[in-house]
């Protein structure tokens, strides 16, 4: 039994809690009833730091919210520092609005700036603590792309610095601002498959040491400053997917930096932050986690396993013969899959309404920025805050270490640290040492 949806209804719903659906109208209203500490003059001002693909959707989706303006962009490459700059200028040439856009190559003179009220980042993972951090204590505002941090050490770290400096940071898992993703959670918290007996969480691979050739650096790219704190690797083209401005040419594929141990998690945190997000949504384990995470390939185990002390067991596993992303939840009366447009369900009564499509991009989700904008307009956190993020990310990034050691891993989750296990705790995923010069 199905009722098959498009990944596109971005404009017709809105998280508004731990789970629940309401019309985007409604939401934005609900949002402007909340007592907090209103910004200014009621204009939020977004720099954004990393300007590739994802933040080009992440800029269609803020740009259009009323009351925000997009004054400031920071990359590395400059011709997409450039991309960037002629595309906001030409949105407010358009609405004849006058609103004055600068880029920087280094991402510290944005946050230096005391006119931004938030920062939008959007690099690859190994900036992401450093670029947050230094944010969260310059008092910016934080909406941040998942997986959250490199490392579980930067996460603790992370979280500290948005609580210690009274920031509000917003997390990219933008799944759980759709409908479908609402409406599976809301049944299995309300019990409506009964007792939650295991759950299918599909995202893909591990990643591998990076092995890609050699290439000549751009001459508009500052690698070393790409690299950052990361380990040196060489420059390779599918690290920054080309781009051309005359004539316009976008990334035509993901950076393939998050494939590879270096500079990513792979499947595991790319897909990851997503899935096993929504399954610790629906089991109730937001601020918890798994106690035991088991690698594929050990002994007889197929799939990375992760078990909770509930005795709910968590799998790596599709679910279907596509091998779609996504997540079945399997309880002792019925059971839920969910993934990116698609819904099935053991009884039509576990079914979401049909909601009317909208086309755009599903990294462009509406309601879901629309949320962190309100959330910093009145000081109150957004449906994904940063310890949400943190437990999402420390989930995924634990199967990692389990696949780094090649053997089970036992985890405290309410420590949030290993049990008796020395080498775990020397992982370079659990606590990481940077290039030189840089220090978190």
């Amino acid at each position: 039994m199905s009722n098959q949806l498009t990944r596109r209804k971005f404009l017709k719903t809105a998280a508004v809690g731990a789970v629940g659906v309401a019309v985007f109208p409604q939401f934005l209203a609900s949002c402007k009833q909340n007592k907090g500490t209103e910004v200014d003059d009621g204009i939020i001002r977004l720099g954004f730091i990393g300007l590739g693909q994802q933040a080009m959707y992440l800029l269609n989706g803020f740009i259009g919210i009323p009351d925000v303006q997009v004054v400031a962009g920071s990359d590395v490459y400059g011709i997409k520092r450039e991309r960037f700059l002629q595309r906001v200028n030409k949105y407010y040439a358009d609405i004849q609005s006058e609103v004055a856009v600068e880029v920087y190559e280094n991402y510290k003179e944005l946050i230096a700036r005391t006119d931004i009220d938030a920062v939008v980042i959007a690099t690859p993972d190994h900036w992401h603590a450093f670029m947050a951090i230094e944010a969260c204590n310059a008092k910016k505002n934080v909406y941040l792309e998942k997986p959250l941090t490199f490392t579980i050490k930067e996460g603790q770290m992370l979280t500290k610095a948005v609580r210690d400096n009274g920031v509000i940071l917003g997390v990219g898992s933008q799944q759980r601002s759709d409908a479908n993703f609402q409406h599976a959670v809301k049944m299995v918290q309300e019990g409506k498959i009964g007792k939650i007996e295991r759950v299918n969480a599909y995202v893909g691979a591990p990643p591998t040491p990076y092995d890609l050739p050699e290439e000549p650096v751009p001459a508009d790219l500052n690698w070393p400053l790409w690299l950052g704190p990361s380990e040196y690797v060489h420059y390779n083209s599918q690290l920054n997917p080309p781009i051309s401005l005359d004539p316009e040419q976008n990334e035509q594929f993901w950076g393939a930096w998050r494939w590879y141990k270096e500079l990513g998690g792979g499947f595991t945190t790319d897909w990851g932050a997503h899935m096993f997000d929504i399954a610790q949504w629906g089991l109730g384990m937001d601020g918890s986690g798994p106690i035991e995470i088991i690698p594929a390939g050990y002994e007889d185990t197929k799939y990375l396993t992760y078990k909770y002390a509930n005795g709910v067991v968590m799998t790596e596993e599709p679910f279907d013969e596509n091998q779609t992303k996504g997540v079945k939840f399997w309880g002792d009366k019925g059971w839920i899959e969910v993934s990116r447009g698609h819904y099935k369900a053991s009884d039509d009564s576990l079914l979401p309404p049909v909601e009317e499509n909208v086309e755009g991009a599903y990294e462009t989700k509406i309601p879901h920025l629309v949320n962190f904008i309100e959330s910093v307009k009145t000081n109150t956190d957004p449906v994904v805050p940063v310890e949400i993020g943190h437990r999402s990310c420390t989930v995924c990034t634990l199967g990692n270490i389990a696949y780094d050691l090649g053997r089970p891993v036992k985890w405290d989750p309410a420590t949030e640290k290993f049990v008796d296990d020395p080498e775990a705790d020397a992982n370079r995923l659990f606590n990481k040492t940077y290039s030189e010069g840089y220090i978190l």
